[in-house]
């Protein structure tokens, strides 16, 4: 009798355990700084917040959806961290990160949206005679060895290609005076513990991997989420075109950037609910 009531309480627990069995599916949302996540964090409704190893999170529902959102911080390190203790403590049944990035294709423009099908670590490898030689990490259990360029999940994928149709995005206000209709495509972001605004690293990038954005977080949390089978998807809005005015350039358009790629990822959450 004893032992019945034990499982019984025990089944309880996990049944009420963040991500535990009796509850509804939970989406883990990722930004590394206050701007990526804002939007996110005020439309939430029933909104708890809870610390862990410091580490803010944000619960309650989006778009009738169960979510946890957080901020990483910036760096590779940093999103490897904060994804880690989203998949412990939340069990999250797919992961989404949000945010800004420097621009490699020549035809897109600050406030585009680059929906990452791959991400790739453009300064993992090895440093030769030859080049930078990149290749995908070991995984640290099985020793096998990570695919180079990180796939999308091809359900979140196709959420985010659907979500494209709907999304109202706010219009850029270019430095000339116009305005610019934020375009959402597909392709490659590139991930490195560097802020690039060098134009013959943008073109290295561009010419080697074909990458259409650069950032500093999104592989690392596609790489954590491949180790745990955890279905992942970037988001990234241009605040910069990776070249000499780089810096100036995010300080100007980050937070609607920010801002467009946070509204993407509210219509991904209500295609996935």
């Amino acid at each position: 009798m004893k032992r019945r009531v034990f499982c019984f309480v025990l089944w309880c627990l996990v049944a009420m355990a963040p991500g535990g069995e009796g509850q509804d599916p939970l989406t883990g949302i990722l930004g590394a700084f206050g701007d990526e996540v804002r939007l996110l964090v005020e439309r939430l409704d029933a909104r708890e917040e809870r610390k862990i190893e410091g580490i803010q999170f944000w619960l309650g529902r989006l778009k009738g959806r169960r979510v946890a959102i957080a901020r990483t911080g910036v760096g590779k390190v940093n999103a490897a961290i904060t994804a880690t203790l989203l998949q412990t403590h939340f069990h999250p049944t797919e992961v989404l990160f949000t945010g800004i990035a420097g621009g490699l294709n020549p035809e897109l423009k600050p406030g585009d949206i680059v929906i990452a099908e791959k991400t790739v670590h453009h300064d993992y490898g090895d440093l030769t005679t030859r080049g930078m030689v990149r290749e995908g990490a070991r995984n640290p259990v099985t020793g096998q060895r990570n695919p180079t360029f990180l796939p999308a999940d091809a359900r979140l994928l196709k959420a985010a290609l659907a979500a494209k149709e709907r999304v109202a995005l706010d219009p850029i206000e270019m430095k000339a005076g116009s305005k610019h209709t934020p375009r959402i495509t597909s392709g490659i972001v590139a991930t490195g513990d560097v802020f690039v605004a060098l134009p013959s690293k943008r073109e290295e990038l561009r010419k080697e991997l074909n990458a259409d954005a650069v950032e500093m977080e999104g592989a690392a949390v596609a790489q954590v989420c491949w180790q745990w089978q955890v279905p992942c998807l970037v988001i990234r809005s241009l605040s910069d075109l990776a070249d000499e005015n780089a810096l100036a350039d995010a300080r100007v358009f980050q937070k609607v950037a920010a801002r467009n790629s946070a509204l993407l990822v509210v219509e991904i959450v209500a295609h996935l609910q």
